[in-house]
């Protein structure tokens, strides 16, 4: 049986790597990693590459000519909110306005197509959400994800989109914005970092997410809105508790923060996303949050 061919936009950023590897594991695709910037690139065995610029709609058609793509997963965007904030018309030309070029591209090809969004599309006043509560971001970042949302699920309902409020893990490559990463770097340095005791998020790693994408590409039969994430929530102070204890680090080092700095963009303060849909449908499971930690460390 031929395998499918998967085109992975965003194939280089930190969740992209992980997909890629999953991808290769699960034996059943074909992966060719879309990326801005092809030269340069490092290669990576038993996959292609092309060139492919989201907010730009003619690289995009160029790029699926050459891809061929069965099945598309689009992951590319700018997750910085504080950046979106302060960039307002860059934000929706990325995560916005890219998202509807490729699902344009998407529905010329016959390609079905997996939209990762955000938690951000809410805006935290309750405790929890589901796939039919009403979104309200109060970010630009959130505005243009449900933007893209939005406009994926117009012009190809057989998309699915997945929402998540944090993810996790250790980077595969340099130059991603891998929390981990950063955290470990200033707390070996001795330097303690800040964590809101305001928010509250149900974490996934990228490994589980990883898999749990590809199980829901590959089902044709499946479409629409779904929730991933850990089974409870932590504040991202109790959150940077227990990774500091995973790490080995002294507790010291985690500093509570009551309010929001000045400048920073606005967060939702409860962004627990119910993941009973997704549960239905897909038998991976995410497990609680300190599980999630220890396959982050594992």
């Amino acid at each position: 049986m031929d395998r499918q061919r998967m085109l992975v936009i965003g194939a280089r950023g930190f969740l992209g790597t992980y997909t890629v590897k999953a991808a290769q594991n699960a034996g059943a695709f074909q992966v060719i990693r879309g990326d801005r910037f092809k030269a340069g690139s490092e290669p990576v065995e038993g996959t292609e590459a092309v060139e492919l610029d989201i907010a730009n709609a003619a690289s995009v058609n160029q790029a699926f000519a050459e891809a061929r793509p069965d099945c598309v997963l689009l992951l590319a965007a700018v997750s910085d909110i504080d950046r979106c904030e302060a960039s307002p018309d860059m934000a929706f030309a990325i995560n916005a306005h890219g998202a509807e070029h490729v699902a344009k591209a998407c529905a010329r090809s016959n390609a079905c197509l997996l939209l990762t969004s955000s938690a951000a599309v809410f805006d935290g006043n309750r405790h929890s959400y589901n796939e039919d509560d009403a979104p309200s971001p109060i970010s630009v970042y959130g505005k243009s994800k449900l933007w893209a949302e939005q406009a994926v699920m117009s012009i190809l309902p057989s998309a699915i989109v997945l929402r998540f409020a944090l993810v996790l893990g250790f980077a595969r490559r340099r130059g991603t914005n891998a929390m981990l990463d950063t955290l470990l770097t200033k707390w070996q340095a001795g330097q303690p970092v800040a964590f809101s005791t305001q928010e509250d998020r149900n974490p996934i790693d990228a490994a589980t997410l990883s898999k749990i994408m590809l199980r829901l590409i590959a089902d044709r039969e499946l479409s629409g809105i779904y929730h991933a994430g850990a089974s409870d929530t932590l504040t991202r102070h109790e959150l940077g508790l227990r990774l500091a204890a995973r790490a080995g680090v002294s507790s010291k080092l985690v500093q509570p923060q009551h309010e929001a700095p000045p400048g920073r963009a606005p967060r939702g303060r409860h962004h627990f996303l119910l993941t009973d849909k997704l549960q239905s449908v897909c038998s991976i499971q995410t497990g609680n949050s300190e599980q999630v930690i220890e396959r982050c460390f594992a």
